[in-house]
């Protein structure tokens, strides 16, 4: 049976959590492949995953290959399985954080984010909120990020100036993350 992405609307920040508790990655960290080589694929700075310059438009793709990724200490991404490592051309971040759901206010307050690959982070100590040349990310795991899209980061931002428009920032499972473009 085909992969269908939850409705985050239908969902409590409970259910999120624990949607995200149970995926099950590879351990992608603990390979370590004899075969090393070069995968032709690129993803674009807007999220889009290529193969030898065409589209990959099948989501299920998608999600199956973002489950391999990795990033090494050199800033390197690659595809990797028990066999092989390939590497990948990523031009920004590898994931686009598409949708929000928040529940809460100020330090009570949890987020829930969708990617592009349909995978689901909740914001918090293991997943820092930072901003990069004054773009939003969001670390998504073991060295790999998401780049917050513009409507999603107008979410957080109208959220965090209505608690706090002085000093704005977001609240996120104890954690508070600034709202601003630091460098």
């Amino acid at each position: 049976m085909p992969y269908v992405a939850p409705d985050l609307a239908t969902l409590n920040i409970s259910e999120i959590a624990d949607l995200v508790s149970a995926r099950k990655l590879p351990p992608v960290e603990q390979w370590d492949p004899p075969h090393i080589g070069e995968s032709e694929m690129r993803i674009a700075v807007n999220g889009t995953w290529y193969h030898q310059g065409s589209e990959i438009r099948r989501p299920a793709m998608v999600r199956a290959f973002s489950s391999l990724l990795r990033h090494d200490s050199e800033g390197k991404h690659w595809l990797v399985t028990p066999q092989q490592k390939l590497s990948i051309d990523v031009e920004d971040a590898p994931f686009v954080v598409v949708e929000l759901h928040s529940e809460g206010a100020f330090e009570h307050r949890r987020l829930a984010f969708r990617l592009n690959s349909d995978d689901l982070v909740m914001a918090g100590p293991d997943s820092a909120i930072e901003f990069r040349n004054g773009l939003p990310y969001l670390h998504v795991r073991n060295g790999l990020w998401a780049k917050i899209a513009r409507s999603v980061y107008y979410e957080l931002a109208e959220i965090a100036l209505s608690e706090s428009s002085e000093d704005p920032k977001i609240w996120s499972d104890g954690v508070a993350f600034a709202i601003g473009a630091a460098e």
